[in-house]
């Protein structure tokens, strides 16, 4: 029954076509999705074919999979709009709140319409961590410092993106703005209690409409305060917190658990078992073919019907792809307008 649903896994494949080896990998019924980088990509339609020819190795549909926020994190570049970082969006709303209001769905339209023109499902944005200039991976990857703008502008961007057929993803719960340091290159911890972040890095998931936001990434970050554990492996965060407290009922992913903030846990196998287990829906394992290797030998998580009727529910559909695409010349141009020092001061 396993083999005929998505399988819990997110991997990688290698270069700009698919080789033996990630096809034997994507046949593997544990694998339930793709995550597409830079080295993946050299133009629109070697991506096209690229998304068809992983498709087309299973049944059910593999999901595929980019990290697509705009600044210093977009992963496609030539034959794709410039998108602005989040935080040019955000320094506009504190002079003019209804353009940036209107800036943001914008660029969830134009971003969603290229990623599902080329076949994509899902974008991992928009980044709902409060801005704080100290914050390493976050900075100006995020809308603002406070929560009730980072939800209406994150909404907007979301809102953007399933018009044209592609599902967003907000990160990274329950907040990596909070840390200097990088869940890349070390295990962050954060000591503020619950409460405090309550009032703050929790409330755009408090806030937000729940139709509106049907997927979240988590972090490697630990909050000592609430859990030892790093938030991705703690059923405190994931199922008391996010489906509990916050009565979140969408998809869960996990940041990557290759990043060293997550090999506190143990081998790559521990690592994914602990996520699951923790109330991920889905986990990333990137850059390293051997961490997916061993996780696919050992076979050790188990079927659950529930988290593969969520992941089901992420499919990229047909959007408004044709009036998006026609206006994606003036809407760039918007966007860069609003990107100029001037504009964003």
């Amino acid at each position: 029954m396993a083999e005929t649903v998505l399988g819990p896994l997110m991997i990688d494949v290698g270069g700009t076509e698919l080789t033996s080896a990630d096809r034997a990998r994507l046949e593997h019924p544990l694998v339930g999705g793709v995550i597409l980088f830079s080295r993946n990509f050299t133009d629109r339609s070697q991506l096209t074919t690229l998304v068809n020819q992983i498709k087309a190795t299973r049944s059910p549909e593999l999901l595929v999979a980019a990290d697509h926020e705009g600044g210093r994190v977009q992963r496609f570049r030539e034959g794709f709009t410039s998108l602005p970082a989040a935080r040019q969006i955000g320094k506009i709303f504190d002079q003019e709140p209804s353009r940036a209001t209107d800036l943001a769905r914008t660029l969830g339209r134009v971003a969603g319409a290229e990623l599902r023109g080329v076949g994509i499902d899902i974008n991992f944005a928009p980044v709902l961590d409060l801005f704080r200039p100290s914050s390493k991976a976050i900075g100006d990857r995020s809308f603002h410092d406070d929560p009730v703008i980072v939800t209406t502008l994150g909404s907007q961007l979301l809102l953007g993106m399933r018009e044209t057929g592609v599902h967003g993803v907000g990160k990274h719960f329950p907040g990596h703005g909070g840390v200097s340091e990088d869940s890349h290159h070390c295990l962050p911890v954060d000591e503020r209690s619950l409460d405090a972040m309550s009032e703050s890095d929790l409330a755009p998931y408090r806030l937000m409409e729940r139709d509106t936001l049907k997927g979240v990434m988590t972090c490697h970050v630990r909050f000592p305060q609430v859990d030892s554990l790093p938030a991705t492996f703690s059923s405190r965060w994931i199922k008391d917190q996010l489906r509990g407290t916050l009565d979140f009922d969408g998809v869960v992913f996990s940041d990557d658990l290759v990043m060293t903030g997550a090999q506190t846990i143990g081998a790559p196998p521990a690592r994914a078992l602990q996520a699951i287990d923790a109330g991920c829906d889905m986990v990333l394992v990137c850059n390293d073919s051997d961490a997916v290797d061993a996780i696919l030998a050992a076979d050790s998580i188990p079927f659950d019907k529930n988290r593969a009727q969520r992941l089901e529910k992420l499919y990229g559909v047909l959007g408004v792809l044709s009036p998006v695409a026609q206006d994606l010349k003036s809407w760039a141009a918007a966007l860069g307008a609003a990107a100029t020092p001037s504009s964003a001061s």
